[in-house]
């Protein structure tokens, strides 16, 4: 081998591991201008499939027993006063034993977030409003009982937003309140009970408060 073709073959082969770390940054830099910054499992916000959204959605545990709920709320432009119509709501969260619970053929994030999961889509009033079961806290652990929110408003990427958290739970406690970065507005709920048991909650959203990269 010429010391050319040796050269030649020392630089391809440096080349790669270059390469590779040129594409890892740039797909960094990808994730740190998006809306929100990065967030793992957000796509599941189109895994709807055929089914006709509306500004309201039952998750499928909401018949079985347990505390029930009804969370509403209007979700608002960033100048927080105009009403943000066709945002979509993607919500899943545990089931009563604090597992995301599966039937054995999901698919997609399905795998990961179990089938207690909902979509909405905002009206032309901004309002949302959805019934499930409250969620359980993980097993043998410390962590607040919460439902996780993904939001995809138009002409924007996909993002994520503080968790619904309750108010009246014991293990929401001030550390884990400071751990809140607010994102969308505050996601702690007061719960009241109505005469039919029914545990309701109020939350409106504000469409790029406290969200990286919002414009």
């Amino acid at each position: 081998m010429n010391q050319a073709s040796y050269s030649m073959g020392i630089t391809q082969h440096g080349m790669k591991p270059v390469i590779t770390l040129l594409l890892a940054m740039a797909l960094i830099n990808v994730y740190a201008q998006r809306v929100g910054g990065g967030c793992e499992g957000c796509e599941a916000v189109f895994e709807y499939g055929s089914k006709k959204l509306s500004w309201m959605d039952t998750l499928p545990d909401f018949k079985e027993p347990g505390p029930k709920l009804e969370i509403n709320g209007t979700i608002y432009q960033a100048d927080g006063k105009t009403p943000a119509r066709n945002v979509i709501v993607y919500i899943y969260h545990t089931d009563q034993h604090g597992v995301y619970p599966q039937k054995g053929n999901e698919t997609g994030w399905a795998k990961r977030h179990g089938y207690l999961r909902g979509w909405i889509k905002t009206n032309a009033d901004g309002k949302y409003k959805f019934y499930t079961l409250r969620p359980a806290s993980y097993p043998n652990t410390r962590a607040p009982q919460h439902i996780h929110p993904v939001i995809k408003e138009p002409n924007k990427n996909e993002y994520y937003i503080d968790e619904y958290l309750f108010a009246d739970d014991p293990f929401l406690n001030e550390t884990e309140k400071t751990k809140q970065e607010k994102r969308g507005g505050s996601g702690v709920i007061i719960l009241t009970k109505r005469q039919d048991g029914t545990w309701v909650a109020k939350r409106d959203i504000i469409l790029g408060l406290n969200i990286p990269n919002y414009k």
